[in-house]
């Protein structure tokens, strides 16, 4: 059998795609449409629904006219891409184009279909790109005549905003291929990661086992879809909440993709939660059927209104919390120091309590060289940053909290450090004191127990740095009494955090959505699938994570980073949620990040 040239003879200049096919004219397929009509190409647009075929051409016209209004697009600029765009439903219209890209529904049988009947309509020579991000780009080359002109090229919703193209190449996509199609994307002002052929590829492969669990979690009713929500974007940086993505990717989508993944790597992370197929199955499939995790105000909408589902986070329960004025943060590292700020800048009086006088001294200088910068930046008054010092009294014993009405622990992640000085606290602190401890990992019932009076005490993450973070996750036990959860949402809200609520178990919420993330990154460097280059930019351009995983692992610690996972593995004693052993590799070679000047990267040394 023939087979077609892909590369331009030695005299002639390389194909410029200047007319490129789009099949599938969904939300997706219009915005890779707009992308290709900005930048100067011919776009034939094709859809075997001539109502969806005239929407295409509305939202095109629509979401140009809004690039003029912003300053992206000359009024010139835009009347050109409207012309270059013509659309139709036969597919016969592909028979002149370059290269045809298909973002037809996620289905072996509709895509391998329209395979087959491309081949009897482009060019030999045009290349054929899918658009899947389930399905397996070899499996669908297989179909065509000429597999080796068939590749993935995996845009990201929406299309014309993010930067992201991953070029997945088969076994049997000809490097040819490979680097006209990444030429193209570089000229579309894109930046293609290029990656081989396995569900999810990177940018998915990782986001969705994190928005499954996030599902199970809500499913699971351990904390709310606004507490979840709340706690990745203000937590994490996160441009959306991942059950607010899951409705705007299409819970159904998110189903199929997580089915295609599960398929191939038998990971129970990956294996769909039941409420997506719920959900799905019921046609709540999020903002495009108007109801999903959340209700819109119609289908198509992005505004979310009130229902019956769940009650919104921080409605005022049927306790009243205790009555607190005066604080006790103990621990004189960075985080006390933070914490202890955070509570005088909102006037309450406190005392910060360290192993010495000494380190209790320095942490307040810790805090006034903070209010120093606040002042400098013009945050505060110096009358205001001298007031706040005030409120502030260190002490060497943790005596000085007899009268305190909150007592938070900010000391060493260690169970049994965090015992005895709980047990401490449990002799020094007056009858109704709300005993708080900061653990980002650790059972909180565990301290609580090391008491006489469980009752009173309640976990208080706050996130670091705690003056700049606005997220406080608030823990209770199955012990802990109502007014003292009361009394830590009353307070947060008087210290300007946002509260969120959850239960006493390993990672809450933050970090037990987001290390599982950051291991299958991990695993995906171990397994020599992609870079660590282009995982950080597929999950900064893809999914807009302010940064990478291996950036985010090198800043918190790869030694922290380990021993988080360590306690997930242990609570849930899931496989999936083992350490990668890379990891453990390079803590045990000292590698710990930023702070021993190399982690998964060169840094600096502090």
């Amino acid at each position: 059998m023939d087979r077609p040239s892909l590369s331009p003879s030695a005299s002639s200049p390389a194909p410029a795609f200047g007319t490129v096919a789009v099949v599938g004219l969904g939300t997706m397929g219009t915005g890779i449409a707009e992308v290709l009509a900005r930048a100067g190409r011919e776009v034939v647009g094709i859809d075997v629904s001539e109502a969806q075929a005239a929407l295409a051409v509305t939202a095109l016209e629509n979401s140009t006219a809004r690039a003029v209004a912003k300053g992206r697009l000359t009024e010139s600029e835009r009347t050109d891409a409207l012309t270059r765009f013509r659309v139709f439903t036969d597919l016969q219209a592909a028979a002149d184009a370059d290269l045809v890209v298909e973002v037809v529904p996620e289905s072996y049988e509709i895509k391998q279909r329209l395979f087959r009947e491309l081949d009897e309509v482009v060019r030999p020579d045009a290349i054929l790109a899918t658009g899947t991000n389930a399905l397996s780009v070899t499996r669908l080359a297989a179909e065509s005549r000429f597999p080796e002109r068939v590749l993935g090229l995996h845009f990201f919703n929406p299309a014309p905003a993010m930067k992201l193209v991953e070029v997945v190449s088969s076994v049997l996509t000809s490097p040819e291929a490979v680097a006209r199609v990444t030429e193209l994307a570089l000229e579309l002002g894109k930046e293609p990661v290029a990656v081989g052929d396995r569900p999810g590829f990177v940018a998915d492969g990782l986001l969705f086992g994190y928005l499954n669990q996030a599902a199970a979690m809500y499913e699971a009713k351990y904390a709310s879809r606004e507490d979840i929500d709340a706690a990745m974007r203000l937590g994490c940086g996160l441009p959306m909440g991942p059950l607010a993505l899951l409705d705007l990717i299409g819970v159904d989508t998110a189903r199929t993709v997580l089915d295609a993944m599960y398929a191939e790597s038998h990971d129970r992370l990956h294996a769909p939660a039941p409420i997506l197929r719920q959900l799905s199955e019921a046609g709540l499939t999020g903002r495009k059927s108007g109801r999903g995790f959340y209700t819109y105000e119609s289908p198509g909408s992005a505004t979310v209104v009130r229902d019956a589902l769940t009650p919104l986070s921080g409605e005022a329960g049927p306790a009243e919390g205790r009555p607190v004025s005066s604080v006790g943060v103990a621990g004189s590292g960075t985080m006390a120091s933070g914490i202890a700020e955070v509570f005088a800048k909102a006037g309450y009086s406190v005392v910060i309590a360290a192993r010495s006088e000494e380190k209790a001294e320095k942490a307040k200088a810790r805090i006034g060289k903070s209010l120093a910068r606040s002042v400098d930046r013009g945050r505060m008054t110096a009358e205001a940053a001298a007031a706040t010092l005030e409120l502030i009294t260190p002490a060497g014993t943790l005596d000085a909290f007899a009268e305190v009405d909150l007592a938070v622990e900010a000391v060493a992640e260690d169970l049994e450090v965090k015992r005895q000085l709980f047990t401490t606290l449990d002799k020094v602190c007056k009858p109704g004191a709300v005993l708080a401890t900061t653990t980002s990992s650790l059972p909180v019932v565990a301290c609580a127990t090391a008491t006489s009076r469980p009752e009173d005490v309640v976990g208080m993450h706050f996130f670091n740095p705690a003056p700049a973070m606005k997220l406080v996750e608030v823990v209770r036990t199955v012990l802990t009494a109502d007014d003292v959860h009361a009394t830590v949402r009353e307070v947060c809200a008087k210290i300007r955090k946002h509260p969120v609520d959850c239960g006493d178990r390993a990672g809450f919420i933050v970090n037990a959505l987001l290390f599982p993330y950051l291991n299958n990154a991990v695993k995906m460097v171990q397994e020599h699938y992609a870079s660590l280059d282009d995982i950080d930019a597929a999950m900064k351009l893809g999914g807009g994570y302010p940064m990478g995983p291996f950036e985010l692992l090198d800043v918190v610690g790869l030694d922290v980073s380990l021993a988080i996972e360590q306690v997930l593995h242990r609570e849930f004693r899931d496989p999936g949620l083992a350490p990668a052993p890379l990891l453990e590799h390079l803590v045990a070679a000292g590698c710990l990040g930023r702070k021993s000047g190399r982690g998964f990267r060169e840094h600096a040394r502090r």
